[in-house]
């Protein structure tokens, strides 16, 4: 466990606008530094205490000094902090065997939290990093929880909008010519995450939401070309996408937004010779800086027990039809 640390001091000339201005609405930014740094901030007036891991405890000091000389001439937002925290290399200094804070997640149904570490750890995660991938078998709770983290963001207005992504790929089937417009024919590839959001909001409210446009649920295709700011973008099986389009959809990650990226690698319903964006993300992005990974096991099924022997059989079955050595 790392080593924990108190620092007090106090940031001078007192100034109660210049202290507004970085602690930012209902002390929003410096929530963000907790959240990021791993550390707990107090204070009275311009006295703050800060607690936690010591290297954390070291660059969140750091950090508030920079943004309180800053704050004195520029209005600071989230925007201005999220670029101090990436200069900083926030995500190298947090030390990655820390242990996850419980994420409670407060949405029309009740709380949610997670059911066992892996899912606490994937909670936490989406609440300290700017993309995620959760990858594992059915039933694991991957979009589940994206969407209730989604839905609190939206609530407590942390984020302007919601955008829910899935590639429109037949599984394994050839569906034909589907019948209406463009919407009604992508609709039945986006059902899953109409289900999540009826759950957690009820009906009544998803369709109101949808009528203004705060929440977005589009085909992958519809993303090129834009740029996501203050948003909360979840892509949903995401083991159907294509190289290129995994590329296009991470970089349309605007300011203040939040990417999840879900899927299950067993259930690839490409063409056999094209790989999986999916898959190449995980070697392309596997250890950069403010990327967060969490992979769910078939223990970590929270459907039926059957459904947790069914992924293990099909598991068993595979290792034991791979090929030896290298392919």
């Amino acid at each position: 466990m790392p080593q924990h640390s108190t620092s007090e001091f106090a940031l001078d000339p007192a100034d109660g606008e210049r202290l507004a201005n970085l602690a930012g609405p209902f002390d929003g930014h410096l929530r963000l530094l907790e959240l990021r740094l791993g550390v707990e901030i107090g204070n009275r007036g311009n006295v703050f205490r800060i607690t936690g891991p010591e290297a954390s405890v070291r660059a969140a000091e750091k950090l508030l000094r920079e943004l309180w000389r800053d704050a004195a001439t520029e209005p600071l937002d989230e925007a201005a902090i999220h670029l101090r925290l990436a200069v900083a290399g926030a995500d190298r200094i947090v030390d990655a065997d820390i242990q996850p804070q419980e994420v409670a997640i407060r949405v029309k149904r009740g709380t949610i939290r997670g059911r066992g570490a892996n899912q606490a750890k994937y909670l936490h995660a989406i609440a300290t990093h700017d993309i995620n991938f959760g990858i594992g078998p059915a039933g694991t709770g991957k979009t589940f929880l994206a969407v209730a983290m989604a839905v609190e963001a939206l609530n407590e207005s942390r984020v302007q909008r919601l955008v829910l992504v899935r590639p429109a790929v037949e599984a394994g089937e050839k569906l034909g010519f589907l019948p209406g417009d463009l919407t009604q024919k992508v609709d039945p590839y986006l059902r899953p995450l109409y289900d999540a959001l009826y759950e957690m909001l009820g009906v009544e409210k998803v369709l109101k939401l949808l009528e203004k446009n705060v929440i977005e649920i589009a085909p992958l295709a519809y993303m090129r070309g834009r740029t996501l700011n203050d948003a909360f973008v979840i892509l949903d099986e995401a083991q159907n996408t294509s190289i290129e389009q995994m590329k296009m959809f991470l970089t349309r990650i605007g300011f203040g937004s939040t990417a999840v990226v879900t899927g299950d690698l067993t259930q690839i319903d490409l063409p056999k010779q094209q790989k999986s964006g999916l898959r190449d993300a995980l070697e392309v992005l596997r250890g950069v800086d403010g990327i967060g990974f969490t992979f769910f096991e078939a223990k970590d099924v929270v459907r039926h027990p059957l459904v947790a022997r069914i992924v293990n059989a099909y598991d068993a079955r595979d290792s034991r039809d791979a090929p030896a050595g290298p392919a």
